[in-house]
């Protein structure tokens, strides 16, 4: 049996966090993604773009309302 883990809330504020992005514990993933891209908009991610892509390419991985946040967002938001 293959156990897959799954990219949840947690993993994905997790890695917003890893990229210095200030996020409250327990933040939703529209909350996480929100912060992310007014940071972005203020000053700048470094890792942010390439993370976005990277998570989008798991998307078989990844719990649903990840997914929503990041296409509602983050996509957009990064172009």
């Amino acid at each position: 049996m293959m156990i897959v883990d799954l990219i949840d809330g947690d993993d994905f504020r997790d890695r917003l966090v890893a990229l210095g992005i200030r996020i409250p514990e327990g933040a939703c993933p529209e909350t996480c993604a929100r912060m992310a891209l007014r940071k972005h908009a203020e000053v700048g991610v470094p890792g942010l773009q390439e993370l976005v892509h990277e998570l989008m390419e798991q998307t078989d991985v990844m719990l649903p309302s990840v997914r929503a946040a990041i296409e509602r967002f983050l996509l957009p938001g990064l172009r």
